[in-house]
């Protein structure tokens, strides 16, 4: 079994293990689980050796089974396998969620295992009559060493900072704020085995009232949290004095027995304790029974109190984590706001990709067919990829804004000056028809009609010229409209080079510029060869500014992200020339998703928006050229990604 290790080496800091019995020769291994771990045949590519278990056994399948943990309980899925999982000889239907316990006996195909919990439960059952306020500003701080004291008083704090050593160390590993709920909810009733309730109450903001945010009992069942009914003197008691409350047999306490609420619930012996940092009242805990009248006793009050001060640090570097990602975020999107302000045509462009980009991922993720199943994106890479579509177009602050936001080949001003020629040459044609009607007339002294005769004829020149000069104008104005795919064939743009006309000094003019030609002749799109370089220059642009972010791991991939979405897997595109695995795979979705929305998105003044058909039809020809990868962007259109994404671009 490949990936399993000595227990001393393996397990480390894991709540939990999986143990393979020996063979009565071999002595038994061991595999460390820590919140999830894949079982399988075939090593994962995406799957670091510490989250998957190989087991080359032509009976389990490629991804056979998933571990997962959740707060301080491992659950076990069967992953579609052909052969099945089985706990404790019952085979688990795929999909499904089983709780795993300590000792479980657990089967994948034909290999054999046994799960063995890590965490110690509270075992001091010892009660105590006593009724005690704790200062909590106190015990939130930093303790000194206690003083000198019997064996028993030595065990019971052993047992302690054990317990809470293994709060600290759980709390310490949790990323966000529902899972930290959660865990401290699990090691409440671990720590208070007479516990029989808790609930959380937290502040939204501060100076509010706080609020219930979960509430759950002994059994599993979890109470709405909007619905539990609690002891507002109890609550505001610890909330306006910041001190933790225990009180044993409170039906018989002359201060809490009468409340009407303690009443109701049967509330006999409960402790409450604030969340405090510096000063600060983040919420409350509170832990209370209606069966045992001395469930709780004084060194419970301090070890909840011990708890809650760790807690409320964990919710602390939560909310200011919380509001520097939000920071980020907004900043981010401002930024993106305002390049995208430099041409309103293509506005919301980057939010559009971004939605797409998101969405595509979640489905590749979702996707269980064989090229792609062992692909999985965590939710740091998930908006790893947001940031990096968000952000693609970032160096287009540096792309000048005639080019950005040219529609047609020409440019306006171009284009104006072309037609102002056009009229002049009209000007300098009719100056030189009467010009020359004139010095035939001096020279030879026409007669009335013989010069009204030649007036006629030249007038006649005149009028096929204009009708050509028309023409030329036509063809011109019909070549300066963009094209989305190729086109063949300049139509009379050669004649329109080759035409001069005469200005006062008869010296022949060209009608049409080298350079407008050249433009006019382009085959596809509207840029020019020297413009769409600049265009281009973008990409390597967002990368130089990407780079000098300080982005945190979970971001680092940003920067390469970005600058590879214009990259072909046949090598055609830039500004690398990368081609194959040397594109990695989001960069390879947020290519597809920037294709996309540049064929689909609204109207623009240089093009009409690709219906959805049609745009797949040209997508598809991509992929079959080479250019982008068809496996993804069957997934793409399987998940109508487009259609899912579109409210959240919105």
């Amino acid at each position: 079994m490949k990936g399993a290790t000595t227990f001393a080496e393996s397990v480390g800091a894991a709540m939990a293990y999986l143990e393979v019995p020996g063979d009565g020769t071999e002595k038994p291994v061991v595999f460390a689980l820590h919140d999830e771990v894949v079982i399988g045949r075939e090593p994962q590519d995406s799957l670091s050796s510490d989250k998957f278990l190989c087991i080359p056994d032509h009976t389990v399948s490629r991804r056979h089974a998933r571990i997962r943990r959740r707060g301080s309980t491992y659950f076990v899925e069967d992953l579609h396998s052909f052969n099945g999982t089985f706990v404790l000889g019952n085979r688990l239907r795929p999909g499904s969620w089983h709780p795993l316990r300590d000792g479980d006996e657990l089967a994948v195909s034909s290999a054999q295992m046994i799960f063995h919990s890590l965490v110690v439960p509270a075992q001091d059952n010892m009660t105590t009559i006593i009724t005690k306020t704790v200062d909590a500003t106190q015990l939130a701080k930093t303790m000194e060493p206690p003083a000198a004291a019997d064996d028993g008083d030595m065990q019971r704090t052993v047992r302690k900072l054990h317990a809470m050593a293994q709060v600290s160390i759980a709390l310490g590993a949790v990323t966000d704020r529902t899972t930290l709920i959660e865990k401290i909810m699990n090691f409440i009733f671990d720590l208070f085995p007479l516990a029989e309730r808790a609930f959380i109450l937290l502040r939204k903001n501060e100076g509010e009232a706080p609020v219930p945010v979960a509430a759950s009992r002994r059994d599993g069942t979890v109470e709405d949290p909007e619905r539990v009914t609690i002891s507002h003197t109890i609550v505001g008691e610890v909330l306006d004095k910041k001190q933790s409350i225990l009180s044993v047999d409170t039906l018989a306490n002359r201060h809490y027995g009468a409340q009407e609420s303690i009443i109701s619930q049967g509330i006999r012996s409960v402790m409450c304790v604030p969340l405090l940092l510096e000063g600060e009242c983040l919420g409350l805990i509170q832990v209370d029974t209606s069966s045992d009248p001395y469930a709780f006793k004084e060194q419970d009050l301090e070890m909840l109190t011990g708890v809650c001060a760790e807690t409320a640090v964990a919710l602390k570097n939560f909310q200011l984590y919380s509001d520097i990602e939000r920071l980020l975020d907004g900043f981010v999107r401002a930024s993106v706001q305002a390049i995208e302000e430099r041409d309103p045509v293509t506005a919301g462009h980057s939010f559009r990709v971004a939605a797409y980009a998101e969405g595509l991922a979640q489905a590749v993720d979702r996707d269980t067919g064989p090229e792609l199943r062992r692909i999985v994106f965590s939710h740091d890479q998930l908006r790893e990829i947001r940031y990096a579509a968000l952000l693609h177009d970032f160096g287009k602050v540096g792309v000048r804004e005639h080019v950005l936001r040219k529609e047609k080949k020409l440019h306006h001003s171009e284009m104006r000056l072309l037609e102002q020629r056009f009229k002049y040459a009209r000007a300098c044609l009719e100056r030189q028809a009467y010009r020359l009607l004139a010095e035939l007339h001096a020279r030879r002294e026409l007669s009335i009609g013989a010069f009204r005769a030649e007036k006629v004829r030249i007038e006649a020149g005149l009028r096929e010229e204009y009708e050509r000069l028309d023409r030329f104008l036509d063809a011109i104005r019909q070549a300066n409209e963009p094209a989305v795919s190729h086109t063949e064939g300049r139509g009379e743009l050669d004649d329109i080079l080759n035409y001069a006309y005469h200005e006062a000094d008869e010296v022949a003019s060209p009608l049409l510029e080298q350079c407008e030609f050249s433009a006019l002749s382009l085959p596809k799109g509207c840029l020019t060869p020297e413009e769409r370089k600049e265009i281009e220059s973008h990409v390597v642009d967002s990368y130089s500014f990407l780079i000098l972010i300080p982005w945190t791991r979970d971001l680092a991939g940003v920067p390469a992200i970005a600058h590879g979405h214009h990259e072909k897997l046949d090598g055609s595109g830039y500004p690398m020339g990368l081609r194959g695995d040397q594109i990695s795979i989001q960069t390879r979705m947020l290519t597809i998703c920037d294709i996309w929305d540049a064929l689909t998105a609204g109207d623009r003044p240089y093009k009409k928006a690709v219906p959805t058909e049609l745009a797949l039809d040209l997508m598809q020809q991509e992929c079959r050229a080479g250019h982008l990868d068809a496996r993804l962007f069957n997934v793409f259109v399987d998940a109508k990604v487009w259609t899912a994404a579109t409210s959240v671009a919105k």
